[in-house]
């Protein structure tokens, strides 16, 4: 019989989803991050499922942050972040853009289904799910400098 795990957010995305929280405290849309059935039925590899020990390594922010604030410009920040880096961070789509450390962190279009212009995506690697260290990013209460 096998045993069903609970699925659990990766720590770095505890950490990102709070930092938005208080950064942003009047957004009104939650941050999607475990998968829904669409997730497992369109792309199986996904993410947002749920690996064997339950983490999930994926989030999804809503370009509503509130105060007139920029996504753009947050996902450029984390960009950078992630560049300079941070290596829990695997990839981040937006705006029918994707930039990862395959092509050193320069944005590139995206071409899949999904161009990702209601919300932005945020993947994590293996070592986000233990690490909740604060993201050093300007609009999060951080500082690039």
């Amino acid at each position: 019989m096998a045993i069903k795990v609970s699925p659990k957010l990766c720590k770095a995305g505890i950490q990102l989803r709070e930092q938005l929280d208080d950064s942003f405290p009047d957004r009104r849309r939650p941050d999607g991050w475990v998968a829904d059935a669409r997730h497992y039925r369109d792309n199986p590899r996904s993410d947002h499922i749920p690996d064997a020990e339950g983490w999930v390594r994926a989030l999804d922010v809503s370009v509503h942050l509130g105060l007139g604030e920029q996504m753009h410009d947050l996902a450029d920040q984390l960009r950078i972040h992630a560049k300079r880096g941070d290596k829990r961070i695997s990839y981040i789509i937006f705006d029918g853009r994707i930039c990862s450390s395959l092509q050193r962190w320069r944005w590139r279009k995206y071409r899949g289904a999904n161009p990702h212009r209601q919300h932005m995506h945020i993947s994590f690697t293996k070592r986000g799910d233990l690490d909740g260290r604060f993201f050093n990013v300007p609009m999060l209460g951080g500082d690039l400098a």
